[in-house]
């Protein structure tokens, strides 16, 4: 990759503007929480200390490296730095300078989709941002590959060193093929402090052999110039190893001396302490207070020579030493993190950077070389707009009636391969994710058609063996990626290859499939990923108790209700192969655009009889079936004169139909609803009742109100997901469900233990009714 061109601006000048941008993001805080009226009294919050740790390493690289075709993800706690540049840049206006965490105005954190200015990366969720242009950087190299126009450039990460403590992180850092992505660079804030203390021990040395263990180029960026000056005289090495032996705690205290108490501590009790009082005495004071604090993180020159010392062939972390709050009167304190300057210290910044606290948002005067700055790297970072091109049309039915017994998990791979088929356009852009469960989740014959993505061609070493069934394939244009056992690296890849459509213009079709057990585990980044505007499907699968053998570890209980819960997304949960086809395809047609929506589908492995199904023959039923499919469930069986009515999802609709038989032999008839998508029927009685826009012709269809009769609600998952049911005609009501781990066995013990089989529903009907 080409090194980043610089503009090479005069030290002057971007010193000039790095105060500025103290300045800028530490008064939008100052603002926010003592200016601006807040009637309400809550703590409005923002983190002063930690966007001045971070100020001079954004403003060495946005002013002096940044290239138009890079992104970055800026830690959450420094948004307000990224606004102040902005601001500067003029992809801001003045006005949200004020509205800082206010209604409308600028959010805590960085968001692609809700903040009114440029942000590569949404922010927030601490460890998940950081990783994220990882995934960005291979959602840019696929799409590349595929269609072409995403281009180059890197990927830079600035992370906060107490973000290294997230297993996401390491994850990430680990994952074989990340150490092939040479445009990642992570630039670690390394100021040692968490939020309540200075942390003792950083492990530093530690951190760094991690990352070059996993192929990283290891920058470290410890002392600035003014430091280097001083070990290189007599006595410096000396104070160099006194630095270097101190506790995190002990060197942080330092920042908190003024030069007489710098002249007493510093020489320690060692004996180096005669040199090093010898050199710090030739020093004067101002001199002395500013070397203690001369980090490699806040030397403009320093970051230039660390970014010109980047290796664009592997990945590269530069952990950059800085202070917490530097610059502000808080630096260094151990309780800095939310702390906020007093009036009088805001002032006394404003003097010491040339600001005018009494017109705190003032820009540069026009024509000054700060502002000349400010106009040449606006112009170098804009980017030309990117036509998106529209996903191309899914098809809402193959037209297949499948018969004989088959499972929903084994008709996600069918489908798929029928989509290769009956819409080779659309097929082009999907891009399936697993986590080393590509056979064990039906993907195989998919994987076997359009090979595997890597970013160069490996030879199949077992192309030529007859015994091998699951062809590894792995090519640059292949369609499935696979990620190791890593649930969060699933998601969040899937959140990132989701957002190609804003990001390059380009949409992709990305479909995660993993053990619905860790969905859960997944959970945060999946959230995250759709929060940024990654449009995505997740597939858990096999899921609930009816993985029966496989025992409680693996069988999934609050899968059903979460996805019902999850902003962005709709969920379902088919019972019959035709319903995951339509389901699927329906999924597909909503992603890779604005307004789009993720979709999780909850599959099984049970084997089920699919002649249950009851497909209309007929092309206008089928097609209303279909619609209803879709819109979230429709009427399976119905009576001349309903008692009770069942309403069933996934794996137990065969129960559920084998209850409703025999409570018509005693004379008690029973409808059977199946349920696809508690999600959707939710938001419909939602939309009924006046709270969000939601169609809800699926209620009057499948739960007329002149059928109404007491409900038995059962699934395999908790039972709350569908009691919502009872409230649509007001009935009563029952819910069957799992509410506890379960355990090993047959299908039927396991039913039977958790009042999901036949004899269950049967009573509960008896006793509802």
């Amino acid at each position: 990759m080409t090194k980043p061109a610089t503009t090479t601006p005069g030290i002057d000048v971007l010193r000039a503007v790095e105060d500025r941008v103290l300045w800028l993001s530490s008064a939008m805080i100052h603002h926010a929480n003592r200016v601006r009226p807040n009637p309400s009294g809550l703590k409005v919050g923002g983190h002063q200390a930690s966007s001045a740790s971070m100020v001079s390493i954004m403003t060495a690289l946005w002013f002096n490296r940044l290239r138009s075709q890079d992104r970055v993800s800026v830690k959450p706690h420094a948004s307000p730095v990224l606004h102040a540049i902005n601001y500067l840049l003029g992809e801001l206006d003045a006005s949200y300078l004020p509205r800082l965490r206010e209604f409308g105005g600028l959010q805590s954190y960085p968001s692609r989709t809700k903040d009114p200015d440029p942000a590569d990366y949404s922010t927030g969720s601490v460890g998940i941002g950081a990783t994220a242009p990882i995934w960005g950087a291979v959602s840019r190299r696929y799409v590349d590959t595929a269609f072409g126009g995403a281009g180059t450039g890197r990927q830079y990460s600035l992370v906060g060193d107490a973000e290294l403590d997230e297993g996401a992180v390491w994850e990430a850092v680990l994952d074989p093929g990340v150490a092939e992505l040479g445009e990642i660079v992570w630039i670690v804030d390394l100021n040692r402090q968490s939020l309540d203390r200075v942390v003792p021990n950083i492990a530093a040395a530690k951190l760094r052999g991690m990352f070059a263990a996993a192929g990283w180029q290891v920058i470290q960026l410890k002392y600035g110039r003014l430091l280097e000056e001083l070990f290189a005289k007599p006595g410096g090495s000396e104070l160099r190893q006194r630095i270097d032996g101190m506790t995190n705690p002990e060197y942080q205290r330092l920042l908190r001396c003024d030069a007489a108490e710098l002249r007493h501590r510093l020489p320690g009790e060692s004996p180096s302490a005669a040199a090093i009082s010898s050199l710090v005495a030739g020093l004067d004071d101002s001199t002395l207070v500013d070397a203690i604090a001369n980090l490699g993180g806040h030397d403009l020159a320093a970051l230039d020579d660390a970014f010109d010392a980047i290796d664009d062939t592997r990945p590269t972390v530069i952990f950059a030493y800085t202070v917490k709050g530097y610059g502000l009167a808080t630096k260094g304190h151990p309780q800095n993190h939310s702390a906020l300057l007093t009036d009088a210290q805001l002032r006394e910044l404003a003097g010491r950077v040339g600001a005018d606290p009494d017109d705190p948002w003032r820009g540069f005067t026009e024509g000054s070389p700060e502002h000349e700055l400010c106009r040449a790297t606006a112009r170098r970072l804009r980017r030309p707009e990117l036509p998106a091109v529209a996903p191309p049309a899914v098809p809402a039915d193959f037209g297949r009636t499948p018969s004989g017994t088959a499972t929903t998990q084994a008709a996600l791979g069918r489908a798929l391969l029928d989509l290769t088929r009956e819409a080779p356009d659309a097929a082009r852009r999907v891009v399936t994710v697993s986590p080393d469960v590509s056979s064990t989740t039906n993907l195989g014959g998919w994987v076997n058609k359009v090979g595997v993505w890597s970013v160069q061609e490996r030879q199949d070493w077992f192309a030529d063996d007859a015994e091998t069934i699951l062809h590894w394939r792995e090519k640059p244009t292949g369609q499935h990626i696979e990620l190791g056992i890593a649930e969060v690296n699933l998601v969040s890849l899937l959140g990132e290859l989701g957002a190609t459509w804003s990001r390059w213009g380009q949409a992709l079709l990305p479909i995660g499939v993993l053990y619905d057990p860790f969905v859960e585990r997944a959970l945060e980044p999946w959230s995250y990923g759709i929060y940024a505007g990654g449009q995505s499907i997740l597939v858990g699968t096999p899921s609930g108790v009816s993985l029966a053998p496989e025992g409680g570890a693996h069988q999934s209980i609050k899968t059903p209700s979460i996805g019902l819960e999850q902003p962005g997304c709709v969920t379902y949960e088919p019972a019959f192969a035709l319903d995951t086809e339509w389901t699927l395809l329906a999924a597909l047609g909503r992603l890779g655009k604005p307004g789009g929506t993720s979709a999780y589908l909850r599959l099984s492995t049970r084997p089920v009889d699919q002649t249950l199904a009851d497909v209309p023959g007929d092309p206008a039923a089928r097609e209303r079936r279909r619609r209803q499919v879709v819109a979230g469930a429709y009427p399976l069986r119905r009576t001349d004169d309903p008692k009770v009515t069942i309403a069933a999802m996934g794996a137990v609709v065969p129960e559920a139909l084998d209850a409703a038989t025999r409570l018509d032999q005693i004379g008690i008839p029973a409808d059977v609803v199946c349920v696809t998508s508690p999600d959707l029927l939710y938001r419909a009685v939602r939309a009924r009742q006046g709270h969000e826009q939601a169609d809800t012709w699926i209620l009057d269809q499948v739960f007329p109100a002149d059928r109404a009769t007491p409900l038995v609600t059962v699934l395999d998952g908790h039972p709350h997901t569908l009691s919502f049911l009872a409230t649509i005609n007001r009935v009563a009501t029952t819910a069957l469900g799992v509410t506890h781990f379960g355990q090993s066995g047959s299908l039927e013990d396991v039913y039977r233990h958790h009042g999901l089989d036949t004899d269950s529903i049967v009573r509960a009907a008896l006793d509802v009714g």
